[in-house]
């Protein structure tokens, strides 16, 4: 249990580090799309190798699917609630001068609700890696840290943008990790599940991740880096496919 608190907490603290970057130096947009691209990389493949294909040989087609068709669908839907509020604006290294104050402020809470949204089944993943007894998967520890980074970059811009002072910004970010903890605490509970039940959370967190992914960092990524993020985005996917095998 412990040790899947601290490797949640380890792989969370990413969007610390690039909130107290952000706040401390100016980055290049480019800089943090290609960070993105990277993560973006990292994180498929470490869906693929540590969760995926775990969860199926631990069950039937059946189970799989409707876990991870039903965690893409959830993530879809609470994305495009979360977005109205605001919350697009999370994997924006810069927002527009244009809206209101009030508007601001809850595209502020918008930005914060969907980064929580986006670092639980991550988190989740890491507890689960634990179950059987196992060590971590350094893989997907690292694959995680490097998605985080440019998440606590781009959101912290996006809180800045949203009137938040610096001291709110760390309180928030310090919400995201603590949550980040219990998220891979609740992932190793499951240990004493059947393997059904496994394969099914597995398959739902990965489903998620990728739906997130897809949605939210490959376009951003793609806006600010161009072209030359395609190729980034498969770096980062052998590099969690070397250190799978390592």
């Amino acid at each position: 249990m412990w040790y899947a608190i601290m490797w949640g907490t380890i792989a969370a603290s990413a969007t610390m580090i690039g909130a107290l970057l952000v706040l401390k130096f100016s980055i290049s947009r480019r800089v943090i799309a290609f960070i993105m691209a990277l993560g973006t990389g990292a994180l498929i493949g470490a869906t693929t190798f540590e969760l995926l294909e775990d969860a199926v040989e631990m069950t039937g087609f059946t189970e799989f699917a409707i876990g991870f068709l039903g965690g893409s669908l959830i993530f879809t839907i609470l994305d495009i609630i979360v977005s109205r509020r605001g919350g697009e604006q999370r994997k924006h290294a810069k927002r527009g001068d244009e809206a209101s104050l009030e508007q601001a402020k809850g595209a502020g809470l918008g930005i914060f609700i969907g980064t929580v949204m986006d670092t639980l089944p991550e988190s989740a993943m890491i507890g689960m890696s634990l179950n059987g007894g196992g060590t971590v998967s350094f893989a997907l520890v690292i694959s995680i840290f490097i998605s985080n980074l440019p998440e606590g970059i781009s959101s912290t811009a996006g809180l800045q943008q949203s009137g938040f002072s610096k001291k709110k910004i760390l309180i928030l970010w310090a919400f995201v990790v603590f949550f980040s903890a219990l998220s891979s605490w609740g992932g190793a509970l499951l240990e004493s599940a059947s393997n059904s039940i496994k394969a099914l959370m597995s398959a739902f967190a990965a489903g998620a991740i990728i739906s997130m992914v897809a949605s939210t960092m490959m376009p951003e990524a793609f806006k600010e880096g161009g072209p030359i993020v395609g190729f980034i985005t498969a770096i980062g996917l052998f590099l969690s496919l070397w250190l799978h095998h390592l």
